[in-house]
């Protein structure tokens, strides 16, 4: 399988990255972190691509499909890339951080929908997972951007779902609470109760291997 994810650098894409490759699976990835690509790449190399590109900007994203599209039309579209505000009250948020969410959390999942899905649709087969959250099914105080980001991507999913050929599927994605760098921004110490995304991936990418197109539109979430 080909698998393209974004936010490859740490957290849940990191681990994700790791695991698809030690099953066997060619995986596409970017992140914004060159440093983080170049390890990346020095560490599993052809036939697997990492680069530097900033999901929320479209025109690096449009550039950066073309040149992985030339060579591999993914199997799997993975929309991991994502950031959290700073908890505070919504008044309390500045309007660079609020857009700052809402750039990368939904328009980075529609730019690379809006590149990479019309080469999947005319091959007529793939699987779009939009990571979510269990804040984009609940709510909780001083996380509304992000809360607000991930519901948008559950409507988005199943939206996309009813466009896409039968012999397609879009998911939103659920992955759990899992310790990573953005859960200790909210969680703190407490954090540290929680899988490792290490753990967490042995688990998630398994799951997501076996999304099929008759779970499309369906809200899912890694058990």
């Amino acid at each position: 399988m080909h698998i393209l994810i974004t936010g490859v650098s740490r957290g849940l894409g990191r681990s994700l990255t790791q695991e698809f490759v030690r099953l066997g699976h060619t995986v596409t990835g970017c992140a914004r972190n060159p440093e983080a690509i170049a390890e990346l790449s020095q560490r599993y190399g052809s036939p697997h691509r990492f680069d530097s590109v900033d999901v929320a900007d479209d025109a690096q994203v449009k550039a950066w499909s073309q040149q992985v599209l030339a060579d591999s039309v993914p199997d799997f579209l993975i929309n991991n890339a994502g950031v959290i505000n700073n908890p505070a009250p919504l008044w309390q948020i500045a309007a660079a951080e609020f857009d700052r969410v809402i750039d990368v959390n939904i328009k980075g999942p529609m730019n690379a929908i809006r590149h990479f899905v019309p080469a999947m649709v005319e091959r007529q087969s793939g699987v779009i997972v939009n990571v979510s959250s269990g804040w984009g099914r609940s709510t909780s105080p001083e996380v509304g951007p992000y809360c607000a980001t991930k519901w948008a991507i559950e409507g988005l999913s199943r939206a996309l779902a009813q466009e896409l050929p039968a012999s397609m599927a879009s998911v939103p994605l659920n992955p759990g609470i899992i310790h990573t760098e953005m859960l200790e921004i909210c969680f703190g110490q407490q954090a540290q109760l929680y899988d490792s995304a290490q753990d967490w991936s042995h688990r998630a990418a398994s799951y997501i291997l076996q999304i099929t197109p008759q779970d499309s539109g369906r809200p899912l979430a890694v058990s």
